[in-house]
């Protein structure tokens, strides 16, 4: 096989989030098994950072892992223009072709990196995308389509709806799902099958070695009553604040130490009628993430928004059931194809499901060992690498 070039908008070894940290696991394992891997990304520092400013020199480098790094530099944008296209599709406003085409130009964006991909197409067996809603998707797959392989990581949001993504995707080479219900999705609004595109629902790999600790984490940090577990970012787009407020409903109808903890990024209110009973940790290191999840009565997870979830299956390796909101497909069919948890939908589902966890503590095991199996059976990094090497070799014609 030739090179795997991985497309993406900013490249760090220490960026948090999904998208990156998915590319990053899976590039470093596909390099580990041998194949030759490349990431080719623009000069921007990260996605909160000025993305018309090239943070990073271009040219190349080799990362930690031993993977060579093409930077290009970003272009020039006009942020007013995009931020008020932006602002509308975060409102679930209508907006024009015309609006869609300002926003995919005044992203992200670097010709030169597509310059390169045009000349240098013949030296890769595919370029591979993630996410699909930034411009080095978009303009990469327009570049090269018949050597393009996106993992979009779609979710059922306004970007999704593009009419200029229905016009491009649909003629990419591959598309890897991470769960099923985004591969249905994609299906819904792009037609795969009809075009041709090769799909694959995938996920993400694990660690099976992961090990919790529970004693430790009660010790180290004091919390000795039971709580339930947040794992990601403290803000909106993850719906945590939800999670806060019935979570201060649930102290107030229920005469009980139940405690909540926090692990993650980002600034949270919390109400003060719960302040004693929430512990906001910040980020911890992977080993006490690992060890609270094993501490929990359960990991709630109340996003509406996610096309996998690693803290999902993290706390189900360290043998704890997950609490995940019924209106995100993905986090609802993970949690129902391997009996590994529930799901809720409004405060009153959300109270049952917390007490009726709290007061079987067996049934709670088996859903915390029912998930580790499903985790060990569907998505160990030996397991999804070796998709991974299948996929692209059937893309690439070398099979």
């Amino acid at each position: 096989m030739k090179k795997i070039g991985f497309v993406v908008p900013w490249f760090d070894e220490n960026i948090p989030g999904g998208a990156e940290m998915e590319m990053r696991m899976v590039s470093s394992h596909l390099h580990e098994a041998g194949a030759e891997v490349e990431i080719l990304t623009t000069c921007v520092k990260e996605f909160s950072s000025d993305w018309s400013v090239n943070y990073h020199k271009p040219g190349e480098s080799v990362s930690a892992k031993g993977i060579r790094i093409r930077r290009f530099k970003a272009r020039k944008r006009d942020t007013a223009a995009f931020d008020a296209v932006n602002l509308k599709l975060i409102n679930r406003q209508p907006v024009t072709v015309e609006e869609e085409d300002i926003f995919l130009r005044e992203m992200v964006n670097s010709p030169e990196l597509y310059e390169y991909i045009a000349a240098h197409k013949d030296e890769y067996s595919v370029f591979v995308y993630i996410p699909y809603m930034f411009g080095t998707a978009y303009n990469g797959v327009k570049t090269c389509p018949e050597k393009a392989v996106m993992i979009p990581c779609f979710h059922d949001e306004a970007y999704a709806y593009f009419r200029r993504f229905a016009e491009v995707f649909p003629k990419a080479a591959g598309m890897v799902f991470n769960a099923r219900p985004e591969a249905e999705l994609a299906e819904r609004l792009y037609g795969f099958s009809k075009s041709g595109t090769r799909t694959i629902t995938m996920g993400i790999g694990m660690d099976a070695d992961i090990t919790a600790a529970p004693d430790r984490f009660r010790e180290k940090f004091g919390i000795r009553k039971p709580y339930i577990l947040y794992a990601g970012r403290k803000d909106e787009g993850k719906n945590v604040h939800t999670l806060l407020k019935y979570f201060a409903e649930y102290k107030k109808r229920n005469d009980c130490d139940l405690q909540l903890v926090l692990i993650g990024g980002g600034k949270l209110e919390i109400p003060s009628e719960v302040r004693n009973d929430v512990h906001d940790l910040g980020f911890v290191d992977a080993q006490d993430k690992y060890d609270a999840c094993g501490a929990s009565l359960l990991m709630c997870q109340p996003s509406k928004n996610e096309s996998f979830s690693l803290v999902i299956m993290e706390s189900w390796l360290c043998g704890r059931p997950v609490l995940v909101h019924e209106e995100c497909a993905v986090t609802r069919n993970f949690a129902s194809e391997s009996n590994g948890g529930l799901y809720f939908g409004n405060y009153f589902e959300f109270e049952g499901c917390v007490n009726y966890i709290a007061a079987h503590p067996e049934n709670a095991a088996v859903m915390g060992q029912n998930g580790r199996k499903y985790v060990l059976d569907n998505f160990t990094w030996d397991i999804i690498t070796q998709k991974y090497l299948k996929f692209f070799a059937e893309i690439a014609g070398e099979a």
